[in-house]
């Protein structure tokens, strides 16, 4: 039997993918619904997703995949930042017009002025900002951002999960967008696609329908020798093929005669969680912009989107939502009730001018356990150490958490198609 741990993106496309290829399997999951990561939830008529998501996949295949499932609206999102009482169109460094003159002249000098690294010998994030933003800029933006985001100082990061999602300037396109409002759409997402109804997990309800799942059904133990799992409900289930979604961390403390060293690098492994706070309006025009990002430290959020602008499915006629991201890992205690986040979020942001107490209907917060992988300057090492140790024991890792990778929903999904394919 093959067994799949997690009911998330890359679970079910593990499933979904053996079904394609004649192969039985059962996915156990220990929420009573599928989605993981990219579930939602629903309160007097407003749907909130997990978190920020829209799809701006490339590969056809997952495109194919989508459409399956769903008719959906194309965009290209407006997305916008705020810093210190300032509105600025985003990449902020492509788009300075709403600064003060000081701080162009600053923040030009500081680009004109860029480190070179010798031989491009780049050791960690904030000497990346450095060499291609300039110092000004980089503190200013990037390195406040950070402190946010990843919960960490920019030189404690690798330079790994970078990619294409960080817009890398020309001092042409910033001089232009200090002297033009208007300046080209340069976000690495360029269309987007999101579901017209059911939220974002809606893209992959095709796929969902076609996999058997066992909901309610968590991990207490698992014996690689006899091949047992054990449910925290008193059931046995014995596998033949194990494959897992669930976080490296979470997995290595299920397995039974772990060695001390792979403990070890498992527990050093680190990650941010979110506490999620959700609004909900009675007029549908409270958002400006479908996210935006808040450079502010006194915010304790640093990233906010609008449900209601990605879908109007997702909240009851006339009214519209937004939805707010507080980062916090584990080293860190998140001191602050559920009550006081959203306090906190309402004082904030009515400040802002966003919205009034009044006009607020629904109000609520969750916390999300895993959000991000934070690439640290040992999570190489320690992710190799245990991802070595699970290949010793066959037991076969997929999707965000289980190959503890940056990876957006269509790469996950990837994930759970090629160790299917693998196995077939």
């Amino acid at each position: 039997m093959i067994i799949i741990l997690g009911a998330g993106v890359a679970g079910i496309s593990a499933a979904y993918h053996l079904g394609l290829n004649g192969k039985k399997s059962i996915v156990f999951e220990k929420e009573n619904t599928w989605g993981g990561l990219v579930d939602n939830f629903e309160l007097n008529g407003f749907r909130f997703d997990k978190a920020i998501h829209l799809s701006f996949t490339k590969n056809k295949y997952v495109q194919e995949i989508l459409e399956k499932s769903s008719n959906f609206y194309l965009y290209t999102p407006k997305i916008s930042n705020y810093c210190d009482g300032t509105w600025i169109k985003h990449p902020v460094q492509n788009n300075l017009y709403s600064l003060k003159l000081m701080e162009k002249i600053k923040i030009l000098k500081g680009f004109i002025r860029r480190r070179k690294c010798e031989g491009h010998n780049i050791r960690n994030y904030e000497e990346w900002l450095k060499y291609h933003y300039g110092d000004y800029f980089t503190k200013k933006f990037p390195m406040r951002y950070t402190r946010k985001y990843w919960r960490v100082e920019a030189k404690e990061l690798t330079i790994d999960w970078i990619g294409s999602r960080m817009y890398k300037s020309t001092i042409k396109e910033v001089l232009n967008g200090c002297i033009h409002k208007v300046t080209p759409y340069t976000y690495y997402g360029g269309e987007m696609r999101y579901p017209k109804k059911g939220g974002y997990k809606s893209f992959f309800e095709d796929m969902a329908k076609k996999c058997n799942i066992k909901y309610n059904k968590e991990v207490f133990s698992v014996d690689p020798i006899k091949k047992n799992i054990y449910f925290k409900d008193g059931t046995l289930k014995k596998y033949k093929v194990l494959i897992s979604s669930l976080p490296l961390p979470e997995l290595i403390k299920m397995i039974q005669g772990v060695p001390e060293d792979i403990r070890t690098s498992a527990e050093k492994l680190s990650w941010t969680s979110i506490a999620l706070v959700s609004l909900g309006f009675n007029k549908p025009n409270i958002p400006k912009n479908m996210w935006f990002y808040i450079y502010d430290e006194d915010f304790l959020p640093s990233r906010v989107y609008s449900p209601s602008l990605k879908s109007a499915d997702n909240v009851p006629p006339g009214c519209s939502s937004l939805q707010f991201e507080i980062y916090f890992t584990k080293h860190e205690e998140n001191k602050k009730t559920k009550e006081e986040l959203i306090k906190h979020v309402v004082n904030k942001f009515k400040k802002m001018h966003l919205f009034k107490e009044e006009d607020i209907i629904i109000k609520d917060c969750r916390i999300i356990e895993y959000g991000n992988v934070i690439f640290d300057h040992n999570l190489n090492e320690n992710r190799k150490t245990v991802q070595r140790y699970l290949d010793t024991l066959g037991i076969h890792y997929i999707g965000r958490f289980g190959k503890w990778d940056y990876l957006w929903s269509d790469q996950s999904l990837l994930t759970g198609k090629k160790v299917a394919e693998k196995l077939v």
